[in-house]
């Protein structure tokens, strides 16, 4: 049985091999004894430039994905940097060379935040934001970096149920190929019982709490996956009806990604109340297994190991975030 282990008040979890994650308002104290300690490669800690624990939380876990990393350190990224917006992935590669193969315990990210806020000026301002939206917003600058064009072959969808059909994107790069995965909706007009199918890429699963007190990741899956009913004011148009009608609508993974992420949504809103729940998510450090969830045909990846944990501490006002993550070097929590 795979052990469990939760981590108070989580962000979302990224799902592959990442490193510790160090964040400090101060800029990194340094005494005697942690001089004569060995320095990790990848254990570096980042300093917060106001407000940025948000920032430095999702950089540390970036920074640790062995694929990810190999295709920086290598200087692979260069030959696939797009001239109109290679700062924000050039900035992203000095960040990573110093954590990796600098000799500091601590660097900071200013070039980076720089760069990423020229385009998106919002993570300038010294204010607290969110670590899913800027995980978002970095991926996206990333891909746009590196992003290369392939014509689309239309013969790849035959014999393949259109179910399970992959959207075939006109665009990679690193970042799709790691992070980009899809799902696929069965839609089902409940009077005329006529199905129709809707694809989606995702590079971040947001996965409901079903619980006030204490649930599994496992149990998130099962509410995000299992069959929902819309009525009233949520009918979808059917064409065969021409009308819109109850509908009933199921998701599954027709494309998993090799690194998944998911954002557990702690903020919900009760009448106009908004609270943030405090659920314990308790989930299996190793062979996370989304076979259930995943088109039978497209089955090849269905296990993840656990490798990093975001996590929020504080209210809808205020808060902090740290990280959780496992060296990839060392093994190490």
């Amino acid at each position: 049985m795979a052990s469990q282990q939760s981590f108070p008040e989580d962000d979302f979890s990224i799902y592959y091999v990442l490193a510790e994650c160090r964040d400090h308002y101060d800029p990194c104290p340094v005494n005697e004894t942690e001089e004569n300690q060995p320095h990790f490669l990848g254990v570096t800690g980042l300093r917060n430039l106001g407000n940025t624990c948000y920032m430095n939380a999702i950089l540390q876990c970036l920074c640790s994905i062995s694929p990810l990393v190999e295709y920086f350190l290598s200087g692979k990224y260069i030959n696939a940097l797009e001239k109109d917006c290679s700062e924000v992935a050039t900035a992203f590669a000095y960040v990573m060379t110093d954590m990796w193969l600098g000799d500091s315990d601590c660097v900071s990210p200013e070039i980076f935040r720089s760069a990423l806020g020229n385009i998106y000026p919002v993570f300038m301002k010294k204010t607290q934001q969110d670590a899913q939206e800027f995980l978002i917003y970095v991926l996206n600058a990333l891909h746009e970096a590196l992003k290369k064009y392939h014509q689309r072959k239309s013969y790849e969808k035959r014999s393949i149920p259109r179910c399970c059909r992959k959207m075939i994107a006109n665009e990679s790069s690193i970042i799709t190929r790691l992070f980009e995965g899809q799902l696929s909706y069965s839609i089902v007009c409940l009077k005329c019982e006529n199905c129709t199918y809707k694809n989606e890429v995702f590079t971040v699963i947001s996965l409901p709490i079903p619980s006030e007190y204490e649930c599994s990741l496992q149990d998130c899956l099962q509410c995000f996956f299992q069959q929902d009913t819309l009525t009233w004011n949520n009918q979808i148009h059917c064409s065969f009806c021409e009308t819109k009608q109850e509908t009933a609508v199921r998701a599954t993974i027709s494309k998993a990604p090799k690194t998944i992420v998911f954002h557990l949504k702690r903020f919900d809103i009760l009448g106009t109340m908004k609270r943030k729940l405090r659920t314990d998510i308790h989930y299996p450090l190793t062979n996370l297994d989304l076979t259930p969830y995943i088109c039978p045909i497209f089955r090849q990846h269905p296990k993840y190991n656990l490798c990093a944990v975001v996590n929020h501490f504080g209210d809808l006002d205020s808060g902090h975030y740290t990280a959780f993550s496992k060296n990839s070097v060392t093994q190490a929590w």
